[in-house]
């Protein structure tokens, strides 16, 4: 066994740690963890094309259908009643996708001055980690740089999980005491066939004018329909439970299996998760500042704090968003209101994915 393989092993027993302890994601970074321990066995194969998760790759990784999957999974538990009721706040979903687009520059601009070896595929693919979407990130890296999938993987999973470290402190900084505090409209009632119609008309949309996003946000919608539509409720738990939890399973153990000595202890891996940490911070200050911008030209009616929940990490944002209003003020419930551009930004970050595949694939 190399030292290679036993710091990776530790690097497994550390994220099996995360999850336990710390309760870190651990519905994948437990799987992740495992996965890497078992790959990093000598001679076991186990990782290898041939092997058992090398297998479990192939099949759900390389051919993009576990992401897949996962999305039919959530948009069968997603709300997206606040979106519906309020439009605007789409607006901030698609604003915190700005540190995407930024990552990818800096990634260029890391191998440009500093001798990482980052191709423009795999810039794309580091960049989605701002979306602060584990499944679209591992989606976009299979089909971008799939050498990359690993550390990309493990970025976005740990950032997913550092939500409530990483976004208040930025929230903070870009806000006002006053505009913490400031109260939001009870939203108005949606109706079951505006929730209806909504995931056919997004998907129309989404066919209409970016086709490479279909697939991703194609099975959101379908598993939001599932829920809506009242017609198939087994459909819909089936979804919701036992679908999206084997699927997870296999999914982490097929990630973890890329977590190998050889392919992950680079110093790319370290440029991976500092680009990861950039992106999440400009996608969290993007939307900070456009909710300032939009709480000027509502004269006061929208708290600038619900912009943080733009990125799609849900619906762990939006609770980070409420509890740093209630800092503010202890009577200003804003985690419905956080709902709207943080459901948003699932769907931008799917977007920004099929935009990256566009231009780059």
């Amino acid at each position: 066994m190399t030292l290679g393989q036993l710091a990776m092993i530790a690097v497994g027993l550390v994220l099996i740690w995360l999850a336990i302890s710390k309760k870190y994601e651990p519905a994948l970074l437990l799987p992740i963890g495992l996965g890497g321990i078992l790959a990093n066995v000598p001679l076991a194969g186990i990782a290898g094309p041939e092997g058992l998760l090398g297998l479990i790759y192939a099949f759900g990784v390389e051919t993009g259908v576990f992401p897949l999957l996962i999305f039919l999974g959530v948009g069968a538990m997603t709300d997206f009643g606040p979106l519906i009721a309020n439009p605007l706040t789409a607006l901030l979903g698609a604003a915190a996708q700005f540190g995407i687009f930024t990552t990818v520059l800096g990634a260029l601009l890391l191998s440009r001055y500093l001798g990482f070896e980052f191709s423009l595929q795999d810039a794309g693919a580091i960049g989605i980690i701002g979306g602060a979407d584990g499944p679209t990130a591992i989606f976009l890296a299979s089909r971008l740089s799939p050498r990359l999938l690993g550390a990309i993987a493990i970025a976005a999973y740990s950032y997913m999980a550092l939500v409530p470290i990483v976004q208040p402190p930025i929230m903070r900084l870009l806000t006002t005491k006053r505009e913490r505090a400031l109260p939001m409209k009870q939203m108005r009632p949606v109706s079951r066939l505006e929730r209806v119609l909504f995931p056919i008309v997004v998907l129309g949309l989404t066919v209409a004018l970016l086709p490479q996003a279909t697939p991703l946000v194609g099975m959101l919608m379908f598993g939001n329909l599932l829920k809506e539509c009242g017609v198939v409720e087994r459909l819909s738990k089936a979804s919701q439970n036992e679908l999206i939890n084997i699927v997870t399973i296999l999914l982490g153990l097929a990630v973890g299996a890329r977590l190998q000595a050889e392919s992950f202890l680079r110093i790319e891996t370290l440029g991976i998760l500092g680009l990861g940490l950039f992106a999440f911070a400009v996608g969290t200050a993007a939307g900070v500042l456009l909710g300032k911008l939009m709480c000027v030209l509502s004269r006061g009616k929208v708290n600038p704090l619900i912009g943080a929940a733009g990125v799609s990490a849900v619906p762990m944002a939006a609770r980070v968003v409420n509890r740093v209003g209630l800092e503010g003020n202890p009577r200003n419930a804003l985690l419905m209101h956080a709902m709207g551009p943080n459901v948003a930004g699932v769907l931008g970050s799917a977007a920004a994915a099929g935009v990256l595949l566009t231009l780059l694939a």
